[in-house]
């Protein structure tokens, strides 16, 4: 094993008892995709043409995304949290790689998602949503969504080590709950005006959307639709490398050299 995945799976440790430490947090953002899937489910499933239970098929895969995609939130808010309390300082005086704290943080983001996308998984199951495509199409959408909240966690991180203050994370943070509302994780966009279905279908929860509908079995790849939405995998892995290759390595480049 290398000193980097030495180091990041000693400090995956740190980041899952300190989330342990944080129940309230942790609660709160393992329930809220339920609520949200309860909320909208039952009741824009009502007001919309498809019939409710279609509706809830068609918002899980949804959900997930929008879930995945506030790993922007959680890896700023702890990122920012570490920073301004001391932690980040500290850790730089050890002689480890300036790469294995914040990918620590990652990890355990990526694991705490995983794990709490079970409970919600069977409450979508109960609520009408089934896997209708094959088990490896969706151990493949399983993984895509751990690997798109694998990105939007370092999106987070760079964005918290820039804060000034915990407060604005939390309030940069909650301004991230629009994302969804710009995709189709919750209503198709195939009715929306032109010049906002194309910043819709440009959104990279767009593409993982429509791709974990695709092979999850629920709704088939709309027509007409831009690149990443038309071809729904190959978009959600471009979107989650350029995502990676961009702020990976200025996250950790912030990390390594602090406050300028």
């Amino acid at each position: 094993m290398s000193v980097l995945a030495y180091e990041g799976t000693a400090l995956l440790g740190r980041q899952l008892r300190r989330m342990r430490n944080n129940p309230g947090l942790l609660i709160l953002t393992q329930t809220m995709p339920i609520s949200m899937l309860l909320f909208f489910g039952y009741v824009f499933g009502s007001a919309l043409a498809m019939p409710g239970g279609e509706y809830r098929s068609f918002l899980v895969p949804g959900l997930l995304v929008a879930t995945a995609a506030n790993g922007i939130m959680t890896g700023m808010f702890q990122a920012a949290q570490d920073v301004h309390r001391g932690v980040t300082d500290r850790f730089r005086t050890l002689p480890i790689s300036r790469a294995a704290v914040p990918l620590g943080q990652a990890l355990a983001d990526v694991v705490v998602t995983a794990v709490g996308t079970v409970p919600f998984l069977l409450v979508g199951y109960a609520v009408g949503w089934r896997i209708e495509g094959g088990a490896l199409e969706a151990v493949g959408a399983v993984g895509l969504l751990m690997l798109f909240r694998f990105a939007t966690t370092w999106v987070g991180i760079f964005l918290g080590l820039l804060t000034r203050s915990e407060e604005a994370a939390g309030q940069l943070g909650g301004a991230t709950f629009m994302l969804p509302l710009l995709s189709n994780a919750y209503i198709p966009t195939d009715g929306l005006p032109g010049w906002l279905r194309t910043v819709a279908e440009w959104n990279p929860i767009s593409a993982v959307t429509t791709a974990l509908r695709d092979l999850f079995g629920n709704a088939p790849v709309p027509e007409g639709a831009a690149w990443p939405v038309a071809h729904p995998v190959a978009g959600s892995l471009v979107w989650c490398a350029v995502l990676i290759a961009v702020f990976l390595p200025l996250a950790v480049r912030r990390y390594a050299h602090g406050k300028r």
